[in-house]
């Protein structure tokens, strides 16, 4: 069983330095920091639309809250800047422009999952680039309907406590299950990616031991960061000087990345594999 997994891992790094993976995941880091700020753009104007605005910053505390407090609090303070600013509405230039900017980091997840799984997309840029549009919007909507449901726990909880006094005993429970609803965002969000993101079909058990690793490399990394930031971060001040946190922002994404892309080599490796036995079985008499 080690042996078998280990040659799984050998082979999905193998396969990951040859398919440009640091490349690759160099692009989607940048792309994705470049994507940061028209997507909340965006979820800002759409907060506007539904007559709540505050509702805006509690969706970037909560799409933050996952991240290390050293990487996230000079980013998010950035963030609130940008969202304080008044928006017309939905038509005007700046949100248009935010959707299509921030649909070039779906486009770089694409490329770099379709390198993974050795499948090429044909459709015409275009249509792919609408296809990516159309995701920003849908996340953009999605990340609004959870952080109002986040909102919501607490309101409902509250109110819960005080009709049942003894399910203040809970707490510990409810806040796990706040975890939860959060880390439910890192699994829908990974699930699309690997299922409708890319060129291809996949059931979910072809593409489950990938995600079940970049969720759990993602946690043990973001942890080993923060620890590694909360003692060592003046190193980066020292060298980067006014753009420390930027590039603490770029390190921090570009392993994430690595590791998104390595989970879906890793899926393709597990794939080759089952084919390869699969075909190590058929008796060379049937003539296959």
């Amino acid at each position: 069983m080690l042996g078998r997994l280990w040659r799984i891992i050998y082979r999905s790094w193998t396969r990951f330095s040859d398919d440009d993976g640091w490349a690759i995941a160099s692009h989607i880091a940048l792309s994705g920091l470049t994507s940061l700020f028209p997507f909340l753009i965006l979820v800002g104007t759409l907060a506007g639309l539904i007559g709540s605005p505050d509702l805006a910053k509690k969706a970037t505390d909560l799409l933050f809250e996952s991240w290390p407090p050293q990487v996230a609090g000079p980013i998010s303070h950035e963030v609130e800047s940008v969202l304080t600013q008044p928006r017309t509405g939905l038509a005007t230039l700046s949100a248009l422009l935010a959707v299509y900017f921030a649909s070039s980091a779906v486009d770089a997840v694409r490329v770099g999952l379709n390198r993974a799984y050795d499948v090429v997309d044909a459709r015409a840029w275009w249509v792919l680039r609408l296809e990516s549009i159309l995701f920003v919007l849908l996340g953009a909507v999605a990340l609004m309907g959870f952080t109002f449901l986040v909102v919501l726990e607490p309101i409902v909880w509250s109110q819960a406590v005080r009709l049942l006094p003894h399910l203040s005993e809970l707490q510990v429970l409810f806040n796990t299950f706040r975890l939860a609803t959060i880390s439910l965002i890192l699994l829908a969000t990974l699930v699309f990616a690997h299922k409708y993101l890319t060129a291809g079909k996949r059931s979910l058990r072809e593409i489950a031991p990938g995600i079940g690793l970049t969720l759990m490399l993602w946690l043990i990394f973001g942890e080993g960061f923060g620890f590694y930031l909360a003692r060592f971060s003046q190193n980066y001040v020292t060298t980067y000087a006014g753009l420390a946190s930027v590039m603490i922002a770029l390190v921090f994404l570009y392993v994430l990345s690595a590791i998104f892309i390595f989970g879906g080599e890793v899926n393709s490796s597990i794939v080759a594999t089952r084919q390869k036995k699969a075909a190590a079985r058929v008796d060379p008499r049937d003539g296959n």
